[in-house]
């Protein structure tokens, strides 16, 4: 008759596809059950991966069933992703566990479709997931999420996000006219910023995308001093002049304490729809060579690809648009890396610290 310290030994020989560490010593399984020939168990991911779960099912059952004397195996694969920890000092969001910001130096890059289908990704394998489009102007992620109507508010304070493909969407566009151009200083763009952050009613996010104005300038620097990031995703082109901006980009956000996530290398490779010729226009490696140059992780590289451009100005990016297509599958694997980079740092514990106050006695 199996044990459980059999079926826990088993079960220690599956590794983890996406951190290679076995999922007993990082107890994520859990309530094992052994009742003559059958076994139940409980694996808990930190991260969201819906689209692993058939193959990892199988290989945790197969593990199970190579115990003497095991014969039914029941397994029950959940995500629970937690809130980590952000730059000191700043005020955490209710019903926001982690802010991702997608960022470049530059405009013209790919940031916001990068963000959007990063954002779809998420959404896709199982995640609670907003976007933010805090490029007060030239927001982009109304078209690009296909949405075009005016959040409602029912208590005169705050707004009800809108939301598509199943993700939450705030812009400064669905308030405005799309004619119409904002023609306001730093400062008055900064609030209204953090107005839109704050004073949205966003529902139990596990990730909210901010997809932040190109540049490095006082709206950036002020957005990731004042919001509770988490990390940040750079967006560039294998080009050097867009390097340089992308460097300008990380160096940001490490003097303000927030992580880099990772690299994301867009365009990097045009293949011709009619013969097939593959050419670096932007050049070949760049932000690849960046990224071990300075360390930080390399996400993945984005081809130039016409059906990823008319996608997004439909209102129905890549992954849900062609979400078996090769740049869906990229764009989904750079979602889970982000994630699971995310799920491997500190938890954020500050919700269950006792609130002190200080009293004077009279």
């Amino acid at each position: 008759m199996a044990t459980q310290e059999q079926v826990l030994a088993a079960l220690a020989g599956v590794a983890d596809p996406n951190t290679g560490k076995d999922f007993v010593s990082t107890k994520a399984v859990r309530n094992v059950h052994v009742e003559g020939g059958d076994v139940s168990f409980d694996v808990e991911l930190g991260y969201p991966a819906k689209s692993q779960w058939p193959e990892l099912r199988r290989a945790l059952i197969a593990a199970a069933k190579s115990v003497p004397g095991v014969s039914n195996v029941s397994v029950n694969i959940t995500t629970n992703v937690t809130a980590h920890a952000v730059q000191r000092g700043v005020q955490l969001m209710p019903n926001v566990k982690n802010i991702i910001a997608v960022a470049s130096g530059k405009g013209g890059v790919g940031k916001s479709t990068t963000a959007a289908n990063l954002a779809l990704a998420l959404a896709a394998e199982g995640a609670r997931v907003g976007v933010l489009d805090a490029d007060i102007y030239g927001p982009s992620q109304p078209m690009m999420l296909g949405i075009d109507k005016r959040p409602e508010s029912e208590d005169g304070q705050t707004m009800e996000p809108l939301e598509n493909h199943g993700v939450q969407v705030m812009s400064i566009g669905f308030l405005v006219n799309q004619d119409e151009a904002m023609i306001w200083r730093g400062p008055m763009a900064t609030q209204a910023l953090e107005q839109l952050l704050r004073q949205t009613n966003w529902d139990a996010l596990d990730y909210l995308i901010v997809d932040m104005p190109p540049g490095t300038g006082d709206i950036q620097l002020t957005l990731s001093q004042r919001v509770p990031m988490t990390g940040a995703v750079i967006v560039t082109t294998p080009q050097d002049i867009a390097l340089i901006d992308a460097r300008k980009a990380v160096t940001m956000f490490e003097k303000v304490g927030v992580p880099i996530l990772g690299v994301v290398e867009n365009m990097a490779v045009h293949v011709c729809s009619n013969c097939g010729h593959a050419e670096h226009i932007f050049g070949a490696g760049g932000g690849q060579r960046y990224a071990e140059e300075k360390g930080i992780p390399y996400l993945g590289a984005l081809p130039l690809d016409i059906h990823i451009r008319e996608q997004a100005d439909s209102g129905k990016p890549t992954v849900v648009a062609d979400p078996d297509s090769e740049p869906a599958k990229i764009y989904r694997s750079v979602a889970r890396q982000v994630a699971i980079r995310i799920a491997a740092r500190a938890k954020d514990f500050s919700a269950k610290f006792p609130t002190i106050t200080v009293s004077k006695n009279t």
